[in-house]
């Protein structure tokens, strides 16, 4: 009977010690599972981090990019809104109307003068040449060049009334170059101060041709001064980027004539230059001191495509009062 009590005890005992072994293990497997969990929570939470982090740089990066375009965008903007409102505010010429007509120009204040008509007449065939159907056979038909035979035949005289006589056309804008780079002479005919002018802009000294292009007091006329005398004149105009500037005159506007005041024909280089730039060419005859051949040597230097016009100059004649006038007589060269 005590055997089997003391058995029944030691069952008990090692019943207890197997329960309280259990339990042991138990809450073991519980911290290791929570310690499992909680390392495998520091796991990911460490691994989600550099991502984390490189997407922070990046929008970091990103929005600092976007600054720094903004800001260049702002400020290149700012940079050509100023060029842009210098090149629209450059000085005005201010045209002495009463100076030129004391001087024999024509009228800008309406008054109806024999030279008005006169340039009415000739300005006619040229607009006819530039925007009508022989156009289309030309090149460059809205780019005229004024020149004479030799010096002193009134070319710069021709070439500003007829400039200014294309300016009070209602549907025609002018602008009028002065290309005799070697003795400039229409802002002297004009009355007008010297400026920089076309050869600062093939020289480089100034960056765009719009900084030498001048407004004037009358509202469709600009001008582009010769401006400074070069010993590589010549090539200068004989350059691509003279070409490039002549063909945006001659495309830019379509309702633009271009009038180039360009040195004498005769042993002037400059001048064969620039006649392959115009498809119009107004030659200035001076009544009375002009020879055929001069005019027949000139014409040779014109390109034989142009449209060629002889405005016979200083020519006076007697009207049915005795007072005498100017006439200015365009025709075409005959074939």
């Amino acid at each position: 009977m005590k055997n089997t009590i003391e058995k029944a005890l030691q069952k008990q005992k090692q019943a207890k010690a197997a329960s309280e072994a259990a339990k042991t293990e138990n809450t073991a497997s519980v911290e290791n599972t929570n310690n499992l969990a909680e390392k495998s929570g520091l796991t990911q939470q460490v691994q989600q981090t550099p991502n984390e982090q490189a997407s922070a740089s990046t929008q970091t990066r990103n929005t600092e990019s976007e600054g720094q375009l903004s800001e260049s965008s702002s400020q290149l903007a700012q940079e050509t809104s100023a060029a842009q409102t210098t090149r629209n505010t450059l000085p005005q010429f201010n045209i002495d109307f009463e100076r030129l007509d004391k001087n024999g120009h024509i009228s800008i204040n309406g008054d109806r003068k024999q030279i008005n008509e006169e340039y009415r007449e000739i300005k006619r065939k040229l607009l006819a040449n530039a925007f009508g159907s022989l156009s289309k056979t030309l090149k460059n038909p809205n780019i005229i060049m004024v020149s004479s035979s030799r010096p002193s035949e009134g070319k710069t005289f021709t070439a500003t009334n007829l400039a200014m006589s294309i300016a009070s056309e209602q549907d025609k804008t002018v602008l009028l170059v002065d290309a005799d780079v070697l003795k400039p002479n229409v802002l002297n005919t004009l009355g007008l101060e010297r400026r920089k002018g076309l050869m600062e802009y093939l020289t480089g000294d100034v960056e765009d041709i719009s900084d030498v292009l001048y407004p004037t007091n009358i509202e469709k006329l600009k001008i582009i001064p010769a401006g400074k005398s070069h010993h590589l004149s010549t090539e200068m105009l004989a350059s691509q980027k003279m070409h490039d500037t002549v063909d945006e005159f001659a495309n830019r506007y379509p309702d633009r004539i271009v009038i180039f005041d360009t040195p004498p024909l005769i042993g002037i280089n400059e001048s064969a230059i620039l006649a392959n730039f115009a498809g119009q060419a107004v030659v200035v005859v001076e009544e009375g001191r002009a020879k055929i051949n001069d005019i027949k040597m000139s014409v040779e230097r014109l390109n034989p495509d142009m449209a060629i016009g002889f405005v016979v100059n200083k020519s006076v004649h007697n009207d049915t009062d005795g007072s005498g006038y100017y006439g200015y007589y365009y025709s075409e060269r005959s074939n």
